[in-house]
């Protein structure tokens, strides 16, 4: 991971202080539903409106295509950030041009302003050098504090951090000292944790962590992919099978690289989900030709909870079963809360981050007691696979 400034380094009394935060949060009926990144971001606020800074919040908000609509404004959002700042918190209807300019420009140090939802503006996607200057033209200064949005070279993640001096915000800060502590200079031995529906949607991650860690524990739909490869019946259970060459190939590669890779060896089956059909346990190798996988057997788990007790880093991605539905979500939880324990008590550094994740963590009851857990979906993603992330590039 690449050296990086940070508030520790800028001098901000007086100054007008770009932040580039998410403010991109679940939305029902007009009102947010998950305030938890906007709470992540408060430290950050709040440290440079007590420097003095006029704080001045950029970010962007669902899908618009350069088009300004109201369903998608910032306004409620800015009021419930203010709400958990506890102060005022201005809006403008715009975030370039007059709007914004008359804003920031009846802000006192201290203060801090919401722009409003910078895709309203189709340069700010397209990552376009004018739509940038007009937004470097508003601040003195540019902090980045959005790690969720750091895959993405828009004009507010990338552009602009060319043109004022940078920082990354503490939540940034917060988040690539968590990921380097996982895979770029971790204790050993080091385990991945990698479930969900699809292998697919993970090939890439699977193939940059199997250089990376010494065990890959494969869950959820993916592992039926690979135990299909290994010629193991997986009856009606979710199953790739077209990818059963693909599944061999990574499993030659982790034992090219002395990677251990571990498949569930017992599983909770039944004739479909839901919260009252019967269900039953079985070897892995003897899963009925009319049932599903739907979780780990309590042996997956008892060998996992062991595994990760001779482990000393674990970082996370996805589910090991159908946690959304119960009783599917046993394996899950008690492998997090494993995880979860073992963190506690200082014997694991643990790190997760995608949405299913964050989701079956706080279902596990595990979030606040692992050593961090990302918000960010897509770019925490493309970090397991290895990827520069433009976001944070522009930072070193």
């Amino acid at each position: 991971m690449p050296t990086f400034r940070t508030l520790d380094d800028l001098k901000v009394d007086g100054l007008r202080v770009l932040v580039r935060g998410d403010l991109n949060v679940p939305m029902a009926d007009g009102r947010v539903t998950d305030s938890t990144r906007l709470e992540r971001l408060a430290p950050t606020l709040t440290e440079l409106s007590d420097n003095g800074a006029r704080v001045i919040v950029l970010s962007h908000f669902g899908r618009p295509k350069g088009e300004a609509q109201a369903g998608m404004s910032l306004r409620p959002v800015a009021d419930v950030l203010g709400k958990i700042l506890n102060c005022n918190v201005a809006f403008s209807a715009d975030c370039i041009g007059q709007a914004a300019e008359s804003v920031i420009n009846s802000m006192a140090s201290g203060d801090i302003a919401v722009l409003e939802n910078l895709r309203f503006h189709a340069g700010e996607e397209s990552n376009a050098p004018d739509f940038a200057r007009a937004l470097a033209g508003l601040g003195d200064v540019y902090v980045n504090d959005a790690f969720s949005a750091a895959h993405r070279a828009h004009a507010s993640t990338e552009q602009l951090a060319h043109l004022l001096p940078n920082a990354a915000g503490r939540q940034m800060q917060a988040e690539l000292d968590a990921l380097a502590a996982a895979l770029d200079k971790p204790d050993r031995p080091v385990a991945a944790v990698v479930g969900g529906a699809k292998v697919s949607s993970k090939l890439s991650v699977l193939g940059n962590l199997l250089e990376k860690v010494d065990m890959l524990i494969i869950g959820g739909g993916m592992a039926n992919t690979f135990l299909h490869a290994q010629g193991v019946e997986v009856g009606a259970s979710l199953c790739e099978r077209g990818l059963a060459s693909k599944a061999l190939a990574i499993m030659a590669k982790a034992k090219r690289a002395d990677c251990e890779l571990v498949l569930p060896v017992d599983a909770v089956v039944a004739a479909g989900l839901g919260g009252n059909v019967e269900t039953q346990v079985c070897a892995i190798t003897a899963v009925p030709h009319d049932k599903m996988i739907l979780d780990i057997g309590p042996d997956s788990i008892a060998d996992l909870e062991a595994r990760l007790k001779a482990c000393k880093t674990v970082v996370w991605n996805g589910p090991l079963g159908a946690f959304e539905i119960k009783p599917f979500d046993v394996g899950t939880n008690r492998v997090a809360a494993a995880a979860a324990d073992l963190t506690a008590s200082g014997a694991l550094v643990s790190v997760a981050g995608g949405g299913d994740t964050v989701a079956a963590l706080n279902g596990a009851g595990a979030t606040e007691r692992f050593t961090y857990v990302s918000t960010a979906g897509g770019a925490f993603l493309e970090w397991l696979e290895g990827k520069a992330l433009p976001g944070v590039k522009v930072l070193s």
